[in-house]
């Protein structure tokens, strides 16, 4: 495995610039276009960063600035967040399917003046929210098709922009690595939005030091190299696609490959087949139930070795082993079916999984783990170590920087789940009273209940808000138990 750990390597576009200097030929990320998978280099990706983050720089951005990026997963999302924290400025992701008054807020709120677009579709949200975000001087789209047609004086092509770039590289060739060079470890890199009930999203400040710092961390217990192969499926605001497919990225190099469109992706994965996958409980949900549907639409042959190989898999799964047998007549197939043949290291997280679908896959040969963490918290800091998977847990710190405790526990251990690490985030962006009331002396309260078993690994159950008390004092949640029973036998 390769992780660099090099400490003066310590902002994305360091990190950046040494893969794409020192391994210039090494394919770095991949792309489905038109039904072909298209390969980037280290070198290449190195250099179109070069003429966007130049290109950005004729646009006015600057130190502190925020840019704004909105699309599907692309290549050039990820270069324009890594052109953006060159020149001191700070990204924010927008998801793709939010709604028009969110999008107004962000950009408003965030002052944004550079948007980075994916297409028309993108286009056609911020140009219909007319004098409702002020802010905004530019609109980048990087694709062209049907966008002949506008005339805002706003818009500006993704190529014309490298363009751009290209000529100010040639007429300063040096500015580009004394920008690297002045990147600080410190400076907030990533604005990424948090979930919650409130009106609107805070922003949560992430510096470049931290999110390095904290992948590092991530990989020494789920190392990855340039020899694994990452399928970015999740959003790229959410925080644990940041660490995957832009973090752990540029610390290890594994390849992280874009599928041509969301509908794609299952059929994508098959062709990549990747070594790690992360994916959310909603979507190893989908996977179980539509192989279960086919299974039930197949012969009756088919039928019986499913079940009966199931059965062998469960019962090995049980008794902490594999079953030859049941990988042989059922599993082996199956993994390949999917696009798991190659997995290695497998993570769910941002809700609870059901314990039907984990130990469908675990039975299956999937190392599927779960993960918990917070958007503040630099996403996730736990996770089930190897041979250590439990189903009712979210498993054990990542390593000893990481502290965690049960906050005013009852008798029963149960208490609010509060953590702090040296690479969480700095507070809220224009937030301050915010800030205040989730970090407490250090702590960042998260407001989820919980407690620590037997073995020490941390169980989640509900939000401290909907948890409920009994006339002892014992703390406990109709949502965890409504869903233990649901799922009893």
């Amino acid at each position: 495995m390769s992780i660099n750990r090099d400490p003066a390597l310590d902002t994305f576009p360091k990190l950046l610039a040494h893969n794409g200097k020192s391994f210039p030929t090494e394919t770095a990320m991949r792309e489905k276009q038109f039904g072909i998978w298209v390969s980037f280099t280290w070198g290449q990706v190195l250099a179109r960063t070069q003429a966007l983050t130049l290109g950005l720089a004729t646009l006015g951005v600057t130190k502190n600035s925020v840019v704004g990026l909105i699309g599907d997963n692309r290549p050039d999302w990820v270069m324009g967040e890594l052109a953006t924290h060159t020149l001191g400025g700070m990204s924010l992701g927008i998801y793709r399917d939010a709604m028009e008054d969110e999008v107004a807020y962000l950009v408003t709120y965030a002052d944004i003046d550079v948007m980075l677009c994916e297409d028309e579709e993108q286009i056609d949200k911020l140009l219909a929210l007319g004098d409702r975000i002020p802010s905004v001087r530019h609109i980048v789209y990087a694709d062209p098709r049907g966008m002949r047609k506008y005339d805002d004086p706003r818009l500006i092509a993704l190529e014309d922009l490298l363009a751009r770039g290209e000529k100010a590289l040639a007429a300063d060739p040096a500015r580009f690595e004394a920008l690297v060079a002045a990147t600080e470890t410190e400076a907030v890199a990533v604005l990424c939005t948090t979930s919650g009930t409130t009106s609107h999203p805070k922003l949560a400040m992430l510096t470049g030091g931290s999110m390095v710092r904290h992948a590092r961390s991530y990989l020494s217990v789920d190392p990855k190299g340039p020899q694994d192969d990452y399928v970015s499926v999740l959003p790229l605001p959410w925080i644990m696609e940041q660490m995957y497919a832009v973090s752990k990225w540029l610390v290890c190099r594994m390849v992280v490959n874009f599928v041509e469109e969301p509908e794609t992706m299952m059929a994508d994965m098959r062709e990549i087949g990747p070594t790690f996958a992360l994916l959310a409980p909603r979507v190893w949900e989908t996977i179980a139930g539509d192989v279960r549907a086919k299974i039930m639409d197949s012969s009756r042959l088919k039928r019986v070795m499913y079940e009966f190989g199931m059965k062998l898999g469960q019962k090995a799964l049980a008794e902490g082993r594999r079953s030859a047998l049941a990988d042989f007549i059922l599993f082996r197939a199956l993994r390949d079916r999917l696009g798991f043949s190659r997995l290695r290291s497998a993570a769910t997280g941002g809700a609870a999984l059901g314990p039907d679908t984990f130990k469908f896959f675990q039975a299956m040969g999937v190392p599927l783990r779960q993960l918990y963490g917070q958007t503040e918290t630099m996403g996730a800091y736990t996770i089930h170590r190897a041979g250590e998977v439990d189903f009712d847990t979210v498993g054990v710190a990542f390593d000893s920087t990481i502290d965690i405790r049960i906050d005013n526990p009852d008798q029963n251990g149960i208490g609010e789940i509060v953590t702090r690490h040296p690479n969480m985030f700095t507070g809220y962006f224009r937030n301050e009273a915010a800030s205040k009331a989730d970090i407490r002396d250090g702590w960042m309260h998260t407001g989820d209940a919980g407690y620590f078993d037997k073995k020490g690994h941390l169980t989640v159950i509900d939000r401290i808000k909907d948890i409920a008390t009994t006339s002892s004092g014992a703390r406990f949640s109709p949502a965890y138990i409504e869903n233990k029973l649901k799922f009893s036998p």
